[in-house]
């Protein structure tokens, strides 16, 4: 039998009976047998991945070594949970987790590490009415190139309805987020902090591979005679590591005193582009600690000292057609970071990871408080199902699914991880969906509190919120994307490990 199982699919008798009308003088006969076929190859890729690496394997029962004594008790338990999803969701996964996902296709995982995604180039947040299951969306940015780059919508619009419908708390994902690529916003105005519907309507469609620049914006601003580094940063796609290294370039050629680093919409991304960023703002001191992690229980006793401890990098790194470039790090004692609670993962990562070195001053709200990583696992037995670029034509061709689990705990340079409830912000402001403002423009709300923080004039400005957000949730976390923080170093002691069942008789 396999060391890694590809179970393919199990084979079990069964009885017809069809319950026929029987003569008396009738001489009964056994029933025939027939082989009921039961294709389980995804169930068991998908527990032999988390029984090897999940961070909570040892806190779910089913996930346990010995959890059977026959690799027929393993078998048959397969064939009780023939949705991969729903065996995945709610068999498998720790209570506490709330960031572990499963798709169908490994290549949609890719695609949105990469930036690349099916979207209209709509990026919103949907709040809910007081007192009411009735939720409304504002616009949080337009992708450029996009289809609705092309329409009469824009940030800080606001919508009601959808193809007619008012949107609530039970229709909202079947209206934005179901089947149908197309569908009109009903779109609403706002005055003196009330939403009223008017006649406008904004007909929009996805559309396939779109790709998104996750530098949205990226300028240097002069203040009272200050110069200031504006960048914000939407995703931590890979491949962004040499746009990142040439905004910082522009910014150490303008002599910029202070940065301001905007991830209020940023779930996360990969934990190399994350490593990048951090190294541009502080030091390319590949000698000092930026963040160490922490396996479940099984992996960590098997790892060398030192496996997973990452370090500040002096170059852009030569992966997703990098070209290893020195990077223009800029030495900074002090980031402004603009985080909210739309920001998570690889983005708290680096402003934790920063904190034991340099002042970081969070201007906004409290962040997701996700303080774990990913990876990514596709059928490939003998690379211990962990993905490899290079190894594509080893994937099983039967199976196309991938796994994404949460298999570490971060940890920075002073043991710090604790903010599974969220990073909490120095200076809290949150957005005003009457105000939301220009992004990067110096009135915009919370840019122009994070200056007025960083020059020290005089407060003339009052930030008052007169229409604060009531959050549910916002488009990006319908993504593949949402509150990731992707690491490509796994533990390769683990590859020759696969696992329990395989090994019993």
């Amino acid at each position: 039998m396999l060391l890694f199982l590809s179970l393919g699919l199990l084979f079990f008798n069964c009885k017809k009976n069809d319950d026929p009308v029987i003569e008396e003088e009738e001489i009964l006969e056994e029933p025939e047998e027939e082989i009921i076929e039961v294709d389980v190859t995804v169930q068991s890729f998908i527990w032999q991945t988390m029984n090897a690496y999940y961070f909570w394997q040892n806190e779910v029962n089913d996930l346990a070594d010995d959890r059977f004594s026959t690799f027929s008790d393993y078998a048959k338990y397969l064939t009780d949970f023939p949705d991969p999803v729903a065996f995945f969701y709610d068999e498998l996964l720790f209570s506490e987790d709330k960031f572990s996902v499963l798709n169908e296709n490994y290549r949609d995982l890719l695609n949105a590490f990469a930036g690349i995604s099916k979207s209209n180039g709509v990026e919103f947040g949907l709040s809910r009415f007081a007192e009411s299951d009735a939720i409304f969306g504002y616009v949080h940015y337009i992708v450029p190139n996009s289809d609705a780059a092309t329409k009469e919508i824009k940030r800080g619009d606001v919508f009601t309805g959808v193809n007619g419908q008012t949107l609530t708390i039970a229709n909202y994902e079947d209206l934005l987020f179901g089947d149908s690529d197309t569908y009109t916003l009903n779109m609403a105005d706002i005055v003196d902090s009330a939403i009223t519907p008017n006649d406008k309507e904004v007909t929009l469609t996805k559309e396939d591979n779109l790709v998104e620049d996750p530098l949205l914006v990226s300028k240097v601003l002069e203040v009272n005679g200050q110069k200031i580094g504006y960048l914000m940063y939407n995703q931590f796609a890979g491949g962004s590591e040499e746009q990142l290294n040439q905004a910082f370039g522009e910014f150490k050629s303008e002599g910029i005193v202070d940065l301001v680093l905007d991830l209020r919409y940023n779930l996360g991304g990969l934990g190399v582009t994350a490593n990048v960023l951090a190294s541009l703002i502080y030091s390319a001191n590949e000698e000092e600690l930026f963040y160490k992690v922490r396996y479940n229980d099984k992996i960590q006793g098997t790892v060398e000292p030192g496996f997973g401890e990452t370090f500040f990098t002096a170059t852009t790194g030569s992966t997703n057609g990098n070209t290893n470039t020195p990077l223009n790090n800029l030495n900074l004692g002090r980031v402004f970071v603009i985080a909210t609670g739309g920001s998570a993962s690889s983005s708290e990562l680096v402003m934790n990871g920063l904190a034991p070195y340099i002042e970081v001053i969070h201007v906004g709200t409290t962040t997701v408080g996700k303080n774990q990583g990913s990876a990514t696992f596709v059928d490939d037995p003998e690379n211990g199902n962990v993905y490899n670029e290079e190894r594509e034509n080893y994937i099983n061709p039967d199976n196309q699914w991938a796994v994404q689990p949460i298999i570490m705990l971060a940890e920075n340079a002073d043991g710090f991880s604790d903010y599974y409830n969220g990073l909490v912000p120095d200076i809290a402001l949150e957005e005003d969906v009457e105000n939301m403002g220009v992004l990067g423009n110096i009135d915009e709300p919370l840019l122009a509190r994070t200056i007025q923080e960083i020059t020290g004039a005089s407060a003339k400005r009052t930030f008052d919120v007169q229409f604060p957000v009531n959050l549910v949730t916002s488009s990006k976390m319908f993504t593949p994307m949402k509150n990731n923080l992707i690491i490509q170093k796994v533990p390769s002691s683990t590859k020759a490990e696969l696992l329990a069942p395989s090994k019993k008789e």
